[in-house]
């Protein structure tokens, strides 16, 4: 007897990023040598004051239940590293806590979507928005921001987006997969088209707030204070503090909103480990010296990996404004033919050549909802980066 699974569930794509790490642990158990640029993560490891602030936690015995809504203590963290850093005030009861920032953005669609709901989503976009959006009966409007505008949304395309049965506008700031970090004029022209739209609700993913190259990512609450009663800042510390298995982020909203992502939280996984809610609050109110020597390191391998592929046959790159990903053009390498004969037709097709040729794992571009482009990190090792671009480009020169 097979179950019957729900349609929703069918519907779903696997998440590409996972499912590059599962093929690439795949090829490395089969004793395969791959270099994987498909990391979403630092390979940083978690600062040592925050690992002691967990252990301290644990031997003091606070391992068990919290609110849903999350630890009082690393609330009023959050609170303060809002207040500091984006000039945001928050109460307690307009802040929560999730198992990962990815959980928060779960709960929010599942608090406010009702069948037929359209949340619009810029793309380039990271791969789970429209998935999530469609998971709780939405439908993701999505709008190619072309590489000509920075890959940035408009205040044109926004207008031209909008429509009555718009939820919410998706802000990923600075972006994955692109880098592109949106400036004050970029979002007080957004801000503007908004005013004129009080029906949307903006979600703004800031997970990657603090790796920036060419300057301080400002968040749209900074900006546009007036639009405050309708934004969620959704957060974490995965990435500037190198913490992403301990699973840990956050969002701020109006209080209604918070509520019922509270009662939803309460309902599947209850809360946040404790002992990981202590290490974030180490990490949040903690010195932020580890945040900039972090920032220092990922600025060193984007400048090495764009001098190494700069130039590469048929790939155009820029450098990124902020989190640790390149998001190259292939389109010269479209039509080109492998040394074995196969031609290339997509930047699908172009992930697999080098994986299988230089043992190179990238991601291709329309897993991120645009084509034909690859998604390159450089989150991992100095050492990996050096040899997987070498890779890439000799693999590149052989193309005909």
């Amino acid at each position: 007897m097979t179950i019957g699974l729900a349609e929703r569930v069918i519907a779903l794509k696997p998440s590409a990023s996972i499912a590059a790490k599962q093929k690439v642990l795949e090829l490395q158990a089969a004793g395969k040598t791959v270099i994987d640029l498909t990391i979403g993560e630092p390979d940083l490891d978690t600062p040592a004051h925050i690992v002691s602030a967990a252990t301290s936690a644990a031997e003091g015995g606070d391992t068990h239940y919290t609110v849903p809504m999350g630890t009082p203590a690393l609330r009023k963290a959050i609170i303060e590293k809002l207040r500091q850093d984006n000039a945001l005030d928050y109460t307690l009861n307009e802040v929560i806590v999730g198992v990962g920032a990815k959980q928060l953005i779960y709960e929010a669609f599942a608090a406010t979507l009702n069948e037929g709901d359209e949340v619009i989503v810029p793309a380039p976009y990271w791969v789970s928005y429209p998935d999530i959006t469609t998971i709780h009966g939405g439908k993701p409007v999505i709008v190619h921001c072309p590489e000509g505008n920075g890959f940035k949304l408009t205040s044109e395309s926004l207008r031209t987006a909008i429509s009555p049965r718009t939820k919410w506008l998706v802000l990923n700031s600075p972006n994955n997969p692109t880098g592109a970090v949106y400036s004050r004029e970029d979002l007080s022209a957004l801000a503007e088209v908004l005013r004129g739209s009080p029906h949307v609700w903006v979600m703004t993913d800031e997970i990657y707030e603090h790796l920036t190259y060419e300057g301080k990512a400002l968040s749209l609450g900074e900006v546009a204070p007036d639009l405050k009663d309708r934004l969620l800042i959704v957060n974490g510390v995965s990435k500037a503090y190198a913490m992403t298995g301990w699973r840990i982020g956050y969002a701020a909203g109006p209080a209604v909103l918070i509520t019922a992502m509270n009662k939803l939280i309460g309902q599947s996984t209850s809360c946040a480990s404790s002992v990981s809610q202590a290490a974030a609050a180490a990490a949040l109110s903690g010195d932020q010296a580890c945040v900039a020597e972090a920032t220092e390191t990922f600025r060193k391998r984007r400048d090495r990996m764009f001098e190494l592929l700069d130039g590469t046959p048929g790939m155009d790159l820029h450098k990124p404004e902020g989190a640790f990903y390149f998001y190259p053009s292939v389109a010269g390498l479209i039509g080109k033919v492998t040394p074995d004969g196969k031609v290339l037709e997509s930047d699908l097709d172009v992930s697999l050549y080098l994986l299988e040729s230089a043992h190179v794992a990238v991601l291709d571009g329309s897993a991120y909802g645009m084509s034909p482009y690859l998604r390159m990190s450089f989150g991992g090792a100095m050492e990996d980066i050096e040899a997987g671009c070498r890779a890439i480009r000799k693999a590149c020169e052989a193309l005909v």
